[in-house]
C-alpha cells in the first residue's frame, strides 16, 4: 500500500471532484457536454422513426405565404382555417403554435371609423353602410366566435424581455387562468422555470378559446432543445405547456395533479415532484418539471398540410378527420425552427407533436430528480473500485478491467433507457473510468519516457523532434542495427566553393554556411527527411529510414525543389551583406541501400552506404556539366511520378559501367508553366533526333530552344556535342552514352 499511497490518493481526489459534478456543488461543463452528446447518441439509436398519423400539422410554409400572402395573415382568414378544419374536416382538437397579441387592423375599419368622426361625419349614407359592414370587418370578433365553443389551444410564451420603455418586463395580451393556483407547492424544494413577463393573446380570443398553453423550450448550454418545461411559474402560479394543454382538453382531464412517491421512499430535502396526473397518464418530470422530447425521428414525423390546401379544402378528409391538429409554421423567416438532437434545423411546431404523442403513449423518458442520487452511487462504486484496484495490476490485466467496466456502466445504462424508460447520466462515468485508466497508466510513464530518451538519444541529431516523437510511440520497432531497405539520398554541393571560401574571412564564412546550411536542413526536416552529415559545404541526407516511409522518393524531390526555391529567396539578403551569390547543385537517387550505425569501435554514425548511394554522389557531380540545379536518377522518376522531369541524358558515371538515363525535375506535373512544359517536350524532341544521328535537325531544334532560353547551358552543350559528331562521327556501336572519366 506505501508503494501505491500517492496514486490513489490522487485517483480518489479525482473521484471526490466528479462526485461533486454529480451532487452539483460544483459545475464542469466540458462533462455537461459529454452528457448531452450521450443522451443525443442513446436517442437517434433507439427512436421508431416511423410516421405518426395521430397528430397532423397544418404548416403554414413558403407555398402558404405565396398564396394567401404574407404572415400575419388577417384574423378572417385564420377564422376561416378554424371553420374548415372543424366543419369541413371534423377535427378532435386543434392547437395554435402562434400568439395572437396584437389587435388585427387589416380590415381597414380603423381607417372607416376614423372618417365617420372625421370628414364624413354627419353622413347618414356613410354611417349606416358603415354599422353594415362592422360586424364583417372586425376580424378579432369573427376569430372569437369561430373559436367559441371548439376545442381550441391558443398559444403563448413567456420571457424576461423588457416592454419598449426598459423599464418592466414585457406583458402583452391576457394569460389564460393557471393551472395550478399559487402556493400549490409551498413548503417543497422544487425548481421551476420562473418568467417576468409574457406575450399572450387578446382578451376576446382568449376568453373564446378552450384552454391556452406555452410554448416556450429549455434550451441546454449547446443551443439544443431537449425538454420543454410542462408547468412554468409566474408570479407564483403555475402554467402548462402547449403540448400538455392539448393532451388534457384531448382527455377531457379538467386539471393536473402533482404526483409524488409515496411519503416513505421521500429522503429530507428531496422535492418528490416526480410526475403530473392528466386524466389516467402519468407525465414524467425532472428536478426543473420539465419533458424530455420523446423525439419520434428527424422532420416530418408527424403528416404535414399546407395551410392553403386546408383553406381550399383540397386535403382527403381522411387526412385530417378526427386527428389532434397543430397549427404552426417551418417557413424560415417566421423564425420557428430550433436546433434539436435529431436535426440542426427542426420546426418547433413538431416538438409540440412528439410531446403530445409521447404522453398518450407513455413513451417520454423519466429522469426524476433522484437520479442525481443513482449517479452519485454509481460513480462512487465504480471510481473507488477502479481506484484502489488498477495500480496493482499490470498493463493488460488493468486494460481488461477497465474494459469491464465500461462494458458494465454501459449495459446498466441501456438496460434503464430501453426497459426503465429511465434516463441515467453516463458521460460522467465514461470519463471517470477513462480517466482513471489514463492516470494509472501514465503512472508507469517513465518506462515509455526512458524509451523515447532512447531514441531521442539515437536518433535527435538526425531527424526533426516530430519524427521523434513519432518513433518514441513505438521505440521497439527502431534500432542502430544494418539492415536493407529501398530509400532515396539525396547530395548537395555548392559551386565554386573554394572561390567564394577564398574570398571571405573565417568569420563571415562561418556565418554564411550557418545562414546557409540552416533553412536547407528545415526544408529537409519538414519533407520527413534524416539528416546524415554535413560535409563542409555540402549536405547527405535520406528519406525511408530510421521511419518508414512509403513516399519516400516524393519527399525527397520536393525537398529538392524547395531548397532551390529558398535559396534564390536568400540571394538577396546574402547581397546585402557583401556575400557572394550562392548555388547548389543536387543529386538524387533511389534504390536499395544498407543503412545503420556504421564505423569504428571508437565512433559510429548512422548512415547509408552501397551502390545507389555513390550514384547519387555521382549525379550532384554532373549537375554542373549540364547547367542542372537538380539532377535524379530514372529510378526516382518510377518512384515519384507525381513531378514532370526532362531527360538530359543517358550517362556512364565514373565507377560505373550500366548507362543510366539522368533527369531534371522541373516541379509538380500540376503546376508547371505552360511554355516550361512546351520546352520540355522541343528538348524531348531534340533529344530523340540528336540519338538518331540527324544532327541537322536536331541543331534546328537546339538552336530554337537556345534562343526561348539563352541562359539554358544544357543546350549549348549538345550543339557543342553536334559539332564534334560531325568532325569526329561515332563509331556504328555509339549507343548515344555519354561516359564520364571524372568524379
Amino acid at each position: 500500500m506505501p508503494r501505491h499511497l500517492v496514486r490513489i490518493a490522487l485517483g480518489v481526489a479525482l473521484v471526490v471532484l466528479f462526485l461533486g459534478h454529480a451532487a452539483r456543488w460544483i459545475t464542469l461543463p466540458l462533462l455537461e457536454q459529454l452528457e448531452a452528446i450521450a443522451y443525443d447518441t442513446r436517442l437517434r439509436l433507439t427512436m421508431p422513426e416511423t410516421v405518426d398519423d395521430r397528430v397532423v400539422i397544418v404548416d403554414i410554409d413558403e407555398r402558404s405565404l405565396q398564396a394567401e400572402g404574407r404572415w400575419p395573415w388577417g384574423r378572417d382568414k385564420v377564422a376561416l382555417l378554424v371553420d374548415q378544419l372543424f366543419d369541413h374536416y371534423r377535427i378532435k382538437v386543434a392547437g395554435f403554435d402562434i400568439v395572437f397579441a396584437e389587435p388585427d387592423e387589416s380590415s381597414g375599419l380603423t381607417r372607416l371609423e376614423a372618417l365617420a368622426d372625421g370628414e364624413l361625419k354627419g353622413n347618414a349614407g356613410f354611417e349606416a353602410a358603415l354599422r353594415e359592414l362592422r360586424p364583417r370587418l372586425e376580424f378579432d370578433r369573427l376569430l372569437a366566435q369561430r373559436l367559441q365553443g371548439r376545442p381550441v389551444v391558443l398559444g403563448y410564451y413567456f420571457s424576461d424581455t423588457l416592454d419598449r420603455k426598459g423599464d418592466a418586463p414585457l406583458a402583452v395580451g391576457t394569460l389564460p387562468r393557471p393551472v395550478l393556483a399559487a402556493g400549490t407547492f409551498a413548503g417543497r424544494n422544487i425548481r421551476f422555470t420562473r418568467w417576468a413577463g409574457y406575450g399572450a393573446n387578446l382578451s376576446p380570443l382568449q376568453a373564446a378559446a378552450a384552454s391556452a398553453g406555452h410554448f416556450n423550450q429549455l434550451t441546454d448550454g449547446d443551443g439544443v432543445a431537449r425538454r420543454v418545461p410542462m408547468l412554468a411559474e409566474y408570479n407564483g402560479a403555475y402554467y402548462e405547456a402547449l403540448s400538455l394543454a392539448v393532451v388534457r382538453l384531448v382527455l377531457g382531464a379538467p386539471g393536473i395533479e402533482p404526483g409524488y412517491p409515496a411519503q416513505a421512499m421521500m429522503a429530507r430535502g428531496y422535492s418528490g415532484l416526480e410526475w403530473l396526473n392528466v386524466g389516467t397518464l402519468r407525465v414524467p418530470v425532472d428536478e426543473l418539471v420539465t419533458s424530455y422530447v420523446p423525439y419520434r425521428g428527424g422532420r416530418g414525423s408527424f403528416p404535414y398540410v399546407s395551410a392553403t390546401d386546408v383553406l381550399s379544402g383540397k386535403v382527403a378528409p381522411e387526412v385530417l378527420a378526427g386527428r389532434i391538429v397543430l397549427v404552426g409554421t417551418s417557413a424560415p423567416g417566421l423564425f420557428d425552427l430550433r436546433s434539436t438532437p435529431v436535426a440542426p434545423v427542426y420546426p418547433g411546431v413538431e416538438i409540440h407533436a412528439n410531446l403530445i404523442t409521447g404522453m398518450l403513449d407513455g413513451s417520454i423518458r423519466q429522469r426524476p430528480p433522484y437520479v442525481l442520487g443513482a449517479e452519485f452511487l454509481l460513480l462512487a462504486f465504480t471510481g473507488l473500485l477502479l481506484v484502489f484496484t488498477l495500480p496493482w495490476l499490470s498493463p493488460l490485466r488493468a486494460t481488461l478491467v477497465s474494459a469491464a467496466a465500461v462494458i458494465a456502466v454501459c449495459a446498466l445504462n441501456v438496460a434503464v433507457w430501453q426497459y426503465g424508460n429511465l434516463i441515467l447520466p453516463i458521460a460522467s462515468a465514461l470519463a471517470l473510468i477513462t480517466l482513471l485508466y489514463t492516470f494509472n497508466m501514465a503512472w508507469g510513464f517513465f518506462i515509455e519516457a526512458r524509451g523515447k530518451r532512447q531514441i531521442t538519444g539515437l536518433f535527435g541529431q538526425y531527424v526533426p523532434p516530430e519524427l521523434v516523437d513519432e518513433m518514441a510511440r513505438n521505440p521497439e520497432r527502431f534500432s542502430m542495427e544494418g539492415e536493407s531497405r529501398e530509400l532515396t539520398v539525396l547530395f548537395t554541393d555548392v559551386r565554386g566553393f573554394t572561390t567564394i571560401s577564398e574570398g571571405l574571412d573565417p568569420k563571415a564564412l562561418s556565418s554564411l554556411m550557418n545562414e546557409f546550411l540552416t533553412p536547407l536542413t528545415r526544408i529537409i526536416y519538414r519533407h520527413r527527411g534524416t539528416i546524415d552529415k554535413y560535409m563542409g559545404d555540402a549536405i547527405m541526407a535520406f528519406w525511408g529510414a530510421p521511419l518508414d516511409d512509403p513516399r519516400h522518393a516524393s519527399h525527397a524531390v520536393a525537398a529538392a525543389l524547395e531548397m532551390q526555391r529558398e535559396l534564390a529567396r536568400l540571394q538577396p539578403q546574402f547581397k546585402a551583406r557583401g556575400w557572394p551569390p550562392i548555388r547548389i547543385g543536387v543529386g538524387l537517387n533511389t534504390g536499395r541501400m544498407s543503412v545503420g550505425n556504421m564505423g569504428s569501435e571508437i565512433r559510429l554514425a548512422y548512415t547509408v552506404m552501397g551502390d545507389a548511394v555513390n550514384l547519387a554522389s555521382r549525379l550532384e557531380g554532373i549537375t554542373k556539366e549540364y547547367g542542372a540545379d537538380i539532377i535524379v536518377g530514372e529510378s526516382v522518376c518510377r518512384a515519384a511520378p507525381e513531378f514532370l522531369y526532362l531527360e538530359i541524358d543517358r550517362v556512364r558515371v565514373k565507377g560505373k559501367e550500366q548507362p543510366v538515363a539522368i533527369f531534371e525535375p522541373l516541379g509538380h506535373a500540376g503546376g508547371i508553366d505552360r511554355a516550361l512544359s512546351d520546352q520540355a517536350a522541343l528538348f524531348h524532341k531534340a533529344l530523340k533526333l540528336f540519338r538518331a544521328r540527324d544532327w541537322d535537325l536536331a541543331e534546328v531544334q537546339l538552336l530554337n530552344l537556345q534562343k526561348l532560353a539563352p541562359q539554358r547551358r544544357l543546350y549549348q552543350l549538345y550543339l557543342e556535342r553536334i559539332a564534334h559528331y560531325r568532325s569526329a562521327p561515332p563509331g556504328a556501336d555509339w549507343d548515344g552514352v555519354f561516359v564520364f572519366q571524372t568524379k
